[in-house]
C-alpha cells in the first residue's frame, strides 16, 4: 500500500500532539448573529474528532468578527498562531497584506491528488465569493458560510396594513414603512442596523451599490468612494427614513435591538443578514415571517458577506497538514449543508445543494433560496488596507446622519472620505510609482 507524505508527516509528529496521540490544532470562531451557533460548532468538532484519530481540534469562540481578528492576531504575536480561524471575509486583503496569513497552497501542499487551493476554489464554489479570498491573484483564504442582506417583513402586520406584496424600490420601501409605522402603539415601518461593528458598513455599501455606484476599488485596497454622488443617495436615503418619513426610530440601531422590536410584532421590515435567517425563523412564533431580495433604486445589488477559514502564519507542518484536514471536513457538502441549513448563512460550496438533505430543506422552507437568487446580483464585500478603520471612518459618520436631524449628508461623505484616505495612505505611498 502507498503511504502519503502526509500520513508520514502525521505519524512522525504523533508523539507531539494531543490527545489519542494526535496534531492538536486551535481554531479560532466567532458566532457573530446568535449564540446557538457556538454550540453548533461545538458539536461539529466534537463529531470530526471523533471521526479519526490523527487530528485534534480545539476549539476556541472569539466573539464577533472585529474581536475574532484582534484575538486571532494577538494569539500569533504570542507565538502561539491558529492554526484554522473562521474570520470575516473582507479582512483577508488586510491580513495577507501584513503577511500574517498563510496562501492556502501551504495547506492544500498535503492534499492528495496535489490539487492548487486556487483550483479547489474555483471549481467548487459560488463564484461570487471567490474574489474575496484571493488577493492580488493568489488564495487566502477558503470560503465557509456566506450571507447577503435580505428584507424581512411580518406579512401578518402587511396584511392589516392593505400591503400586498414585499417592497421592490427605495420608494415602495419608504411608501410601505410609512403605512406599517404606528407611534401611538410603538410600532415601526423599518429598521437597519447602524453600528460600527460592520453591520452599519455592510448595508450601507448595499444600498450604495444599488443606487448605482460603487463603495470601493476592487482591484486596489487603498481606495474608496465614500464621498460620491451614489454614496451620498444612500446616506441620504437612511437619513430621510429616520427625519422626514418618520418610519425608523432615531439613533444607532444595533440587531438585538431590531430582532427584539421584529419579534414582538412592534415592526413591519427589517434589513438583516440572511445569517440570521435561523435565528429569525425560530423566534417569529407569533406571526408569519418572509423574507424578499433587497429593494432596487438604480440597479438590483447586494454585497457579499460572511466569513472565510484563514491560517496564520507560524504553525508547524504538521499543524498545516492538520489544519489542512479539518479545513476540507468543514467545507464538504455535507458539513457546510448542515451549517447553511442551522444558520441561515448560504453554503459557498455549490454541491452542498445538491445533497438530499438541502434539496428537502429548500422545498420546505424556501425562503433560504433568496440569498441563492441575489447572488447574481452580487458584489464582492470591500476589503482595504485597514478594512475595520476605513470602514469605521464611515460608519462613524452614517451614526451621526442617523442621530443628528442637524447632520448635513455632504459633510458626513466629505469627513469620512478624508478619514479614510488618510488611513490608506501608508498602503497608496507604497504603492505608487517613483517618479524617474
Amino acid at each position: 500500500m502507498k503511504i502519503s507524505g502526509w500520513m508520514l508527516l502525521m505519524g512522525g509528529v504523533a508523539a507531539s500532539g494531543g490527545a489519542w496521540g494526535a496534531q492538536a490544532i486551535d481554531f479560532m470562531f466567532p458566532a457573530p448573529v446568535d449564540g446557538k451557533l457556538t454550540m453548533e460548532m461545538t458539536r461539529i468538532i466534537k463529531e470530526f474528532n471523533q471521526s479519526q484519530q490523527q487530528v485534534e481540534v480545539r476549539g476556541i469562540f472569539t466573539g464577533g468578527y472585529d474581536t475574532t481578528k484582534v484575538k486571532a492576531e494577538s494569539a500569533a504575536k504570542a507565538g502561539s498562531p491558529p492554526a484554522l480561524v473562521i474570520m470575516s471575509a473582507n479582512f483577508t486583503v488586510d491580513l495577507a497584506l501584513k503577511d500574517e496569513i498563510l496562501p492556502m497552497d501551504e495547506l492544500f501542499k498535503f492534499s492528495a491528488d496535489k490539487q492548487s487551493a486556487t483550483d479547489f476554489l474555483q471549481k467548487n464554489f459560488w463564484p461570487a465569493v471567490q474574489q474575496n479570498a484571493q488577493v492580488l491573484g493568489r488564495t487566502y483564504a477558503i470560503p465557509f458560510h456566506n450571507s447577503t442582506p435580505i428584507l424581512y417583513y411580518n406579512r401578518d402586520l402587511f396584511q392589516q396594513a392593505g400591503i400586498s406584496q414585499p417592497p421592490r424600490t427605495w420608494s415602495e420601501l419608504a411608501e410601505d414603512a410609512k403605512k406599517l409605522t404606528n407611534k401611538d402603539k410603538g410600532q415601526w415601518g423599518i429598521m437597519i442596523p447602524s453600528t460600527n461593528d460592520d453591520y452599519g458598513g455592510w448595508m450601507l455599501s448595499a444600498l450604495t451599490h444599488a443606487n448605482g455606484g460603487n463603495w470601493s476599488n476592487d482591484n486596489y485596497p487603498g481606495e474608496v468612494y465614500y464621498d460620491t454622488p451614489s454614496a451620498r443617495g444612500a446616506l441620504q436615503f437612511w437619513q430621510n427614513l429616520v427625519y422626514r418619513d418618520g418610519v425608523m426610530p432615531a439613533g444607532v440601531l444595533n440587531t438585538k435591538q431590531i430582532s427584539a422590536a421584529f419579534f414582538s410584532g412592534k415592526l413591519g421590515m427589517a434589513l438583516l443578514s440572511t445569517g440570521a435567517l435561523g435565528f429569525m425563523r425560530d423566534n417569529s412564533r407569533d406571526f408569519t415571517m418572509e423574507v424578499a431580495m433587497m429593494p432596487v433604486q438604480q440597479r438590483q445589488a447586494v454585497i457579499i458577506g460572511g466569513a472565510s477559514l484563514v491560517s496564520f502564519k507560524g504553525i508547524s507542518e504538521a499543524q498545516k497538514a492538520a489544519a489542512y484536514q479539518f479545513l476540507t471536513y468543514l467545507t464538504s457538502p455535507d458539513v457546510n449543508g448542515q451549517w447553511s441549513r442551522f444558520t441561515g448563512y448560504f453554503a459557498p460550496r455549490m454541491a452542498a445543494y445538491d445533497t438530499p438533505a438541502m434539496k428537502d430543506y429548500l422545498a420546505k422552507d424556501p425562503r433560504a433560496a433568496v440569498a441563492l437568487k441575489q447572488l447574481q446580483y452580487a458584489h464582492p464585500w470591500y476589503a482595504t488596507y485597514e478594512t475595520v478603520a476605513v470602514r469605521q471612518a464611515m460608519e462613524n459618520q452614517l451614526a451621526s446622519v442617523v442621530t443628528d436631524k442637524s447632520r448635513l449628508v455632504a459633510d458626513a461623505a466629505r469627513d469620512a472620505q478624508r478619514q479614510a484616505d488618510e488611513i490608506m495612505k501608508p498602503y497608496v505611498a507604497q504603492t505608487a510609482l517613483k517618479q524617474p
